[in-house]
């Protein structure tokens, strides 16, 4: 069994199959419990796949859980226990900008949070947990920069290997996290159209900050399956949605499988210096 692992993807029911698998794991974590995570390899990497959407301690993948009851505090942690130092994940979404048709990947760069009741950070104030091997846990108040929500170097790997496998992308874009699980009103998507989003969904938040706290590089490949409300012609279904995404599946996965060959060795960005200055 692979006993530690560097790379790690979260994403939906389609990626199942990604890995060469070698086993699994249930990691417990002080919140809590993941869900089955794929160890495996891809190439010569190694490789943790976790499944978003699955029962925590469940050993069966699944679709089950919604976004807004997804423990993303476990998830997170539990692949940092792993080893995990980089992060690729998967996201469906609709489309604010009409520039970006559904089937199209966006690399997104920007993220603005509009949920309501997910915990979106480790350090409340009371809880310590363990980050750096070599050092005490950390605890207390942190306020980590945010200025960069997703990895610079991830996100140039992502179009990297997008542009080595033809793929058409949009190199940035601004993604807006909502509760869910329902889809938005005409109204809320005209707000957030004011505000600048790009892209609407119910998964990048809070996952995107709480791999900045542990230090943890992350980039998302964010998939549009639809036109958001009042944008498109039709009413929105999630049988729509699946069908989407389903039809790009290939993409996504030829799109991970080179991204994972291309991540270099050391890291040169400054997500694993996220907590200098960030204690209060």
């Amino acid at each position: 069994m692979i006993k530690e692992v560097k790379i790690g993807i979260i994403g939906g029911s389609g990626l199942y199959t990604l890995l060469e698998a070698e086993g699994y794991r249930i990691v417990k974590t002080p919140f809590g419990k993941t869900p089955r995570i794929e160890i495996g390899y891809i190439g010569d990497k190694a490789v943790a796949f976790l499944p978003r959407h699955s029962k925590p301690g469940s050993l069966k993948v699944s679709h089950a859980v919604p976004p807004s009851e997804i423990n993303y505090r476990a998830n997170i942690y539990g692949l940092k226990k792993l080893g995990v130092e980089r992060i690729f994940t998967t996201q469906a979404a609709g489309s604010i900008n009409p520039n970006i048709k559904p089937g199209e990947f966006v690399i997104v760069d920007q993220v603005i949070d509009m949920t309501k009741r997910r915990v979106s950070t480790f350090f409340d104030g009371k809880t310590k947990i363990k980050i750096f091997k070599d050092k005490p846990p950390v605890g207390g108040v942190v306020h980590i920069d945010f200025t960069n929500p997703y990895c610079p170097e991830l996100r140039e790997v992502l179009k990297k290997s997008c542009e080595e496998e033809k793929i058409f992308y949009h190199p940035k874009g601004t993604y807006i996290c909502t509760e869910g699980p329902r889809f938005e009103s005409p109204a809320e998507i005209a707000a957030y159209r004011i505000l600048g989003a790009d892209v609407v969904g119910m998964t990048g938040y809070p996952e995107v900050a709480l791999a900045r706290e542990l230090g943890i590089c992350y980039a998302s490949i964010v998939m549009s399956t639809n036109y958001a409300a009042g944008t498109g012609p039709v009413k929105i279904t999630h049988e729509e949605v699946k069908e989407i995404f389903n039809k790009n599946i290939d993409n996504v996965k030829r799109l991970l499988t080179r991204a994972v060959k291309n991540v270099p060795d050391e890291r040169k960005c400054e997500c694993s210096k996220s907590l200098e200055g960030a204690i209060a």
